[in-house]
């Protein structure tokens, strides 16, 4: 398959891997938008290959870091992470050791309003207003104003220099579809970064994809990574050792199972 560097819409925007997408559009100091959720539909590709540029002091917006030794962690492990954006910290080890030893800046963001702060940077507004938060720590410096009797505080978009989002089918053109709960943060990401880079699992070319399927319309992709084997690593797996081996069709009850 062809890879091209146009970044323009209606051309070819697949590059040859994750490291040669990345490496003259990252810089130190930048704040990254990050899809993924745990996980499940992060641009592990991609994550690794921003490892590899060594660039630092990043600002990283995602719903979480990750766990220990993968995912957004391996940027903790190597130190190129100073401030985390996230509604979640509870998975990873690392990330509470630097943050209470103060090498860790976070700003914590309740979970619907980190994905409206990245929608909202996506399409152009500046801020919003939002009860979430009101009277927590999340509100302290943020302005609060009075609508309908009820007090409410303002957020503001997320307008990221990169944003790094993980597909499970794009075309050439970067129009993108996520599968299932992979879709989480990925599309709002996708919409808020000056430069927007996906990685899919599966390319096709322009034209196979039926529209009214499509996630993330390829105006806002501009450059595509093909991953056609990814890890897709398990976070936590629980098993129940009572009970007989399924086998054969459910029945129809399955508190039934004898």
């Amino acid at each position: 398959m062809a890879t091209g560097s146009n970044s323009r819409p209606g051309r070819n925007k697949l590059w040859p891997d994750a490291r040669s997408a990345l490496r003259d559009v990252v810089r130190d100091g930048m704040l990254l938008a990050i899809g993924g959720f745990g996980l499940c539909g992060i641009p592990e590709a991609l994550i690794a290959a921003l490892r590899q540029t060594e660039v630092r002091n990043l600002t990283i917006a995602s719903n979480n870091a990750g766990v220990d030794h993968w995912g957004l962690g391996i940027l903790l492990e190597s130190r190129q992470v100073s401030k985390m954006i996230s509604s979640y910290v509870g998975e990873n080890a690392e990330f509470e050791r630097q943050f209470l030893a103060g090498e860790l800046e976070v700003e914590f963001c309740p979970q619907g309003t980190l994905a409206e702060r990245m929608r909202a940077g996506g399409a152009g507004i500046a801020g919003f207003y939002t009860r979430t938060g009101v009277g927590t720590i999340v509100a302290e410096g943020k302005e609060h104003k009075v609508f309908n009797g009820d007090t409410y505080i303002l957020e503001r978009g997320i307008q990221a220099d990169l944003a790094l989002v993980k597909a499970w089918k794009a075309d050439l053109h970067g129009n993108l579809i996520y599968r299932r709960t992979a879709r989480n943060f990925n599309p709002d990401a996708a919409t808020c970064g000056k430069i927007t880079v996906a990685e899919a699992e599966l390319i096709v070319e322009p034209g196979d994809l039926d529209p009214d399927q499509i996630h993330t319309p390829g105006i806002y992709v501009h450059r595509l990574v093909h991953n056609p084997n990814p890890e897709k690593r398990i976070e936590k797996r629980t098993t129940c050792d009572n009970g007989p081996p399924l086998s054969g069709p459910m029945p129809r009850d399955p508190r039934k199972l004898s």
